[in-house]
């Protein structure tokens, strides 16, 4: 499960899982729909796969976001499925999406940068709970 939430000129990032994959593949799909009207119209078409090193959780997400959101604007790709595997070292993906099509996906928000402020990733009854500020 993921929501938005507003964060001064920012807008925040909150993302709940059972598991550290399941957290980092929700991750995605919200930043997605903070970027993207009606994340359903964008489909799975074309995929990349990508390894990001990294011990600490909380970096790790940051990573993670940043690397989507530049291969986002990189390609103008609009990335919407996630095969997220999270070890003690990092972590592994595939990632699905296809190129922007403006006849088809109606952009929401300009995503400018993921932030370290308020990043977190906390353990809570049932898993774990993460919050990110993305700079808009």
């Amino acid at each position: 499960m993921h929501e938005l939430f507003d964060h001064t000129a920012d807008l925040g990032l909150r993302i709940r899982a059972g598991d550290l994959d399941t957290l980092f593949t929700e991750a995605g799909a919200c930043l997605l729909a903070c970027m993207v009207d009606d994340p359903a119209t964008v489909l799975a078409r074309e995929s990349q796969t990508l390894a990001i090193a990294g011990t600490d959780r909380e970096y790790l997400l940051f990573d993670w976001l940043r690397e989507l959101l530049h291969r986002s604007d990189e390609a103008r790709m609009l990335w919407c499925r996630f095969d997220v595997r999270v070890t003690a070292t990092g972590l592994t993906a595939t990632i699905l999406g296809e190129p922007f099509d403006q006849t088809r996906h109606l952009l929401s928000r300009e995503v400018k940068a993921i932030t370290y402020h308020g990043l977190k990733i906390e353990d809570v009854a049932g898993g774990f709970l993460a919050e990110v500020i993305v700079d808009i």
